[in-house]
């Protein structure tokens, strides 16, 4: 399993309260939105096996060399209007990427459970993290830097257990990427209400990645953890 790199660096800037929260409602349509490409590439690379040979290092190069194209060209375009569709591009791949290890969970007679299980449980870890950003009044900004650390700490772990195929590295890291993209999640939602974030391309990229890396660490404990044969 591989993750994305964060950035942590975010424009300051004086909003009003009708901004922000503006900001945070074209979010939460964009970020509903990117979902259905991403259920599109998923089912593409299930229905058609296209991602199975993407394994070992062609399989990182392929993702590594797509998302960070992928989130250049977001980051590019996100005060035009093509900002969209090219994020929305960017949830088919993630998709299509993810679609490999969707289908090694639908090899288990309980895959679609699990499946909807790991769904279900990033919904759960969206909800309390939005419940706390809109409680929580201090200032967070400051955990950016060390969640960072952590989500490249966890990067390069998941590069090397690829090579190295180690099950019990898999759930280590898999436990690891939940609870650091989880707080990630907190802090993208709090800097959204803050007005540390401006851009809602750029902030549905953000809690976008954030949900990914989470459902997609759930699934694969899941996998590991619950997954039954016939």
């Amino acid at each position: 399993m591989t993750d994305n790199v964060r950035t942590f660096g975010y424009g300051a800037g004086a909003q009003s309260a009708e901004e922000r929260n503006k900001v945070m409602r074209n979010t939460y349509w964009l970020l509903a939105l990117s979902l259905l490409p991403t259920v599109a590439g998923a089912w593409l690379g299930v229905a058609t096996g296209i991602t199975q040979a993407l394994t070992g290092g062609l399989g990182l190069v392929v993702f590594l060399g797509g998302a960070f194209g992928f989130m250049y060209a977001i980051e590019k375009t996100k005060n035009s209007s093509a900002g969209v569709p090219v994020l929305l591009g960017f949830t088919f791949f993630m998709g299509l990427m993810l679609s490999r290890m969707i289908g090694m969970i639908l090899g288990f007679s309980n895959g679609a459970q699990l499946i909807m299980t790991a769904m279900g449980g990033t919904a759960g870890v969206f909800f309390v993290m939005a419940t706390l950003a809109s409680v929580i009044k201090r200032d967070i900004s400051g955990m950016g830097k060390w969640l960072f650390v952590g989500a490249l700490v966890v990067m390069v772990g998941s590069i090397v257990n690829i090579f190295v195929g180690s099950t019990a590295g898999m759930m280590a890291i898999s436990v690891a990427v939940i609870g650091i993209f989880s707080a990630y999640m907190l802090y993208d939602l709090k800097q959204i209400l803050d007005g540390g974030e401006t851009n809602y391309i750029s902030a549905t990229l953000r809690l976008y990645l954030d949900l990914f890396n989470v459902f997609q660490a759930l699934l694969a404990l899941l996998g590991i953890m619950g997954g039954e044969r016939d």
